[in-house]
């Protein structure tokens, strides 16, 4: 993997930058759609890739190990090739989906034992393991397995959970080096800080993880709960730290506004479900606020869903027409606010990078989180 800096905000610690793999370049700042199970849910290949976009989508390790499980996936000759997507692909490691299954876990110094949410059955992940499935999967950039604390957390779990993540991470890159990449192409491992929300934690962490020497770096174990202000006075804390050289990814954020924000701090790679969880919910993000397609209100409006005209659905559909979908429960409504909402996600992280590299971001950011914090 090859990172290019190319410029950084006056007024602000925005980066624009470019990535380069075995699939191909993804201009940074980058979100990610989500494809948990080698699926952005609602979404046809043709359409994520001609309409919305991305340079680069996420699969998960947890889900997609229990199905199709990875026989399957080294069969079909790995993850792009099984879903038939020739971009890049990140996965994650799994230990957000461990955290968030605490009543079907056990964390133990040697991993983690879970129970399927499918069958009931157990299984383990430990470092090793998670590196090897994670080389069968194939994706382009791997995650580092840590466990991801809840909020609130206990100082004292947080730092021997974050001591745990660092020897984990010495484990995965052992297992790592050990390991070939399976399909012919390089993949690259990204260690994750956490330390939840205490800034010692986080400084002794981002230390741990930018003395890794990794190609890139993650932050987790944010936007869990926390107020917006503690996740950004962490983010801050964290990117002070992390080489300038290297891709800064803040795992499962956010909202629009969370973005941008997270961008001035100097992060370049997002994913997170909330534009494709809540467009099957009936809500909409725009440039200039937020849209509850179910209210009453939109069921005689016949302009447009969004006359920006970001995606084809836009300008293709109504209004009261998607309103209608919504209220008949019809699937098609859900699919056409999925691509409206990734269309607008990538529109505003490409928007952003144009004014990093233009020299004004600092002036279009502060403009359009005002325009964006509104509900129609």
């Amino acid at each position: 993997m090859d990172f290019k800096l190319h410029t950084t905000d006056a007024g602000s610690k925005a980066r624009a930058g470019e990535i380069t793999t075995g699939h191909g370049t993804i201009e940074t700042p980058i979100f990610m759609p989500v494809g948990t199970v080698a699926s952005v849910k609602g979404v046809h290949q043709r359409e994520l890739k001609e309409d919305i976009n991305p340079d680069i989508i996420l699969g998960n390790t947890y889900h997609l190990y229990l199905r199709p499980k990875t026989p399957i996936l080294e069969a079909a000759g790995g993850l792009h090739k099984f879903m038939n997507w020739g971009r890049n692909i990140l996965t994650d490691s799994g230990g957000y989906q461990v955290y968030s299954l605490s009543s079907n876990r056990k964390i133990k110094e040697e991993g983690v034992k879970f129970k399927s949410h499918i069958d009931g059955s157990y299984h383990v992940f430990t470092p090793e393991n998670v590196m090897d499935i994670q080389r069968t999967i194939g994706a382009d950039i791997i995650m580092a397995f840590d466990e991801c604390t809840p909020y609130p957390c206990d100082y004292n779990y947080a730092k021997r959970s974050m001591h745990m993540t660092h020897r984990w991470l010495d484990r995965c890159i052992n297992r790592f080096k050990e390991t070939p990449a399976k399909y012919g192409y390089e993949q690259t491992l990204f260690p994750i800080v956490q330390g939840s929300t205490y800034k010692d934690l986080r400084m002794q962490s981002a230390e741990y993880i930018a003395n890794a020497g990794a190609e890139g770096n993650a932050i987790g174990g944010l936007s869990v709960g926390e107020p917006a202000e503690e996740m950004y006075a962490m983010t801050e804390v964290v990117c002070n730290i992390l080489p300038e050289d290297k891709p800064r990814y803040l795992m499962g954020v956010g909202t629009p506004i969370n973005i941008l924000e997270n961008i001035a701090l100097g992060i370049d790679m997002f994913d997170c479900v909330m534009p494709t969880r809540n467009a099957r919910n009936g809500m909409l993000f725009t440039a200039h606020g937020t849209i509850n397609i179910k209210n009453k209100k939109w069921e005689d409006d016949f302009s447009p869903i969004d006359d920006m005209g970001i995606t084809y659905v836009d300008t293709y559909y109504t209004k009261a027409y998607l309103r209608h979908l919504f209220a008949a429960n019809e699937y098609l409504g859900k699919q056409i606010a999925t691509i409206h909402n990734l269309g607008f996600y990538l529109w505003l992280v490409r928007e952003a990078r144009k004014h990093i590299l233009a020299g004004d971001f600092s002036q279009w950011k502060d403009g359009m989180v005002k325009q964006m914090d509104k509900r129609l």
